[in-house]
């Protein structure tokens, strides 16, 4: 969502930091191209002209001209503004009311306020443990109430029996006593929406209000809409009153406008996100990471949040042990994609490492991307049981059969298995004997500063002072030979790891990605 603004922002940013001092016409020449590429990424231009004024006070003063780093003072301040502008702390949705809490969900037709009420009340239901009761009150767009009826039954989530002729206004009233009846502790209105804003349509918003007395009004706003989300916020704000945003379709490739105005404009904030068509793809907006996102500062938190949410325990644990004792089959590998796959694939995970986002284009073009690992899936699931715990008996008729129950060829399995051994080799001298075995160390890290517990030095370099030199040193070499950049140079790997890292696939080299992604084998249990 944020690329195109990520990119320009970091090309100026940057040419910043790399200045010794800073003259008043630096700072105003910079600012100059911020405003440019706030304008280019469709932020409203009221926003535009106070964000750049707020920037241009502070960073004007004597205090950061001199300063010993004033380009970084500068950022810092650009940084700070633009959670300012986002809403500061992240809000979720206010379930603080006598039962049932009644949500109301408005906005125009398409936005995606249907799925979105489905998204919210799973929700709610998996991770607040709430009884939720949704209703439609669309009665004019054809198959709305059937399809809210589906997703409910799709989520295992109750939803108001439909009774053909009932009014909007009517529906809302029984579905507030329908939960009243039924124990829920949510209520969840999805009203109807049109193709633009007219006066029918705010009266009828305004009459379910008075009679549902709704504690949370939610406006659902599609980000892709571009600077007219603006002028829908602050038209449904003053006839309705709403109480928080949600925006839809934040993975698409829109230049990210209405997220920074559609806040500033309303004051109200934006509550949730969502960020793909999956029931389980709403996440929480949190000012500060997206800020992070934008200035490419990365998003450490939700990738650890993602992985704790996608990767069991249990089995990340058991893996661990395994590769400590020298041992990594081909069943292993596979189960580690399918691990990276659920967490949003190479571009998802790519996109919230520090300063990483810009290599997403550089690791496309040498192959690196999600359909590598589909590729790789599929030739491990032409295997035999036999073949994947024991990859030394693949000979050529095997691989041309491999090959053919694939769609790929023998370079491709030639690949694999290089990657494989590698990655293997790795394994035996990370959990050697001596000091408690040289993996066990290196995912010791910084876990126990950020209370983590089987997070493996999140963030950075693991904890190698107590390694022997010459262990290292051998380490350190396999891994250059294997094209993985230096231990430590990245993200200890994932409940022991992709122990190779994603720089191993595909045999391209793009050094300084190191050792894979956060271990978990210390995070609980997954429900």
């Amino acid at each position: 969502m944020f690329e195109n603004l990520q990119d320009r922002l970091g090309s100026i940013l940057n040419g910043l930091t790399g200045r010794g001092a800073l003259s008043e016409n630096d700072v105003s020449a910079a600012l100059r191209e911020v405003r440019r590429a706030l304008l280019e990424a469709d932020v409203s231009l009221e926003v535009v002209r106070s964000f750049t004024d707020r920037v241009r006070e502070k960073a004007v003063g004597a205090e950061i001209l001199k300063s010993i780093k004033p380009g970084q003072m500068v950022v810092k301040i650009v940084h700070d503004e633009l959670i300012e502008m986002l809403g500061g702390e992240g809000v979720g949705v206010d379930l603080h009311a006598a039962a049932p809490v009644v949500i109301m969900m408005v906005g125009l037709q398409g936005s995606g306020k249907t799925t979105t009420t489905a998204k919210i009340a799973n929700r709610l239901t998996t991770r607040e443990k709430k009884k939720v009761l949704m209703a439609s009150l669309d009665t004019r767009r054809p198959a709305a109430q059937e399809q809210l009826r589906q997703l409910g039954a799709q989520a295992n989530i109750d939803t108001l029996p439909v009774i053909a002729g009932q009014s909007p206004t009517d529906i809302a009233a029984r579905a507030v006593q329908a939960a009243k009846l039924g124990g829920h502790d949510v209520v969840i209105l999805d009203t109807a929406g049109r193709t633009h804003i007219d006066e029918p349509l705010m009266a009828e918003m305004a009459d379910i209000k008075k009679k549902s007395n709704p504690h949370e009004i939610l406006l659902v706003a599609d980000s892709l809409t571009g600077q007219d989300a603006v002028n829908l916020a602050r038209s449904f704000d003053e006839r309705v009153g709403i109480t928080g945003l949600v925006l839809t379709r934040m993975d698409g490739d829109g230049r990210g406008g209405a997220a920074l105005s559609m806040r500033a404009v309303t004051g109200k904030p934006i509550k949730l996100i969502g960020v793909g068509e999956r029931m389980g793809e709403l996440e929480e907006f949190h000012p500060r990471r997206i800020a992070d996102r934008i200035l490419g500062m990365g998003d450490i938190i939700s990738l650890v949040e993602k992985a704790a949410e996608n990767i069991d325990a249990e089995k990340a644990a058991a893996m661990a042990a395994k590769m400590a004792k020298g041992k990594f089959d081909l069943n292993d590998l596979a189960d580690q994609l399918k691990q990276m796959q659920k967490m949003g694939g190479m571009g998802g995970i790519m996109g919230l490492m520090p300063g990483m986002s810009g290599m997403k284009d550089k690791m496309a073009a040498a192959g690196l991307d999600d359909r590598l690992f589909k590729r790789q899936l599929a030739i491990i699931s032409s295997m035999t049981k036999a073949e994947r715990a024991n990859p030394d008996m693949l000979k050529h008729s095997r691989k041309k059969r491999i090959a053919a129950g694939s769609g790929t060829d023998a370079a491709d399995i030639n690949k694999l298995l290089k990657m494989h051994r590698q990655m293997a080799d790795m394994m035996k001298m990370m959990g050697g004997k001596g000091k408690g075995g040289m993996m066990k160390q290196m995912m010791g890290g910084l876990a126990g500063k950020m209370g983590l517990g089987g997070l493996g030095g999140m963030g950075g370099m693991p904890d190698l002072s107590n390694i022997d030199p010459k262990q290292l040193e051998a380490l350190q070499k396999q891994a250059e030979a294997a094209g993985l950049g230096k231990p430590g140079g990245g993200m200890p790997g994932l409940g022991g790891g992709l122990p190779g890292g994603l720089p191993g696939l595909g045999g391209a080299k793009l050094p300084g990605l190191g050792g894979g992604f956060p271990g978990l084998p210390g995070l609980p249990k997954k429900k």
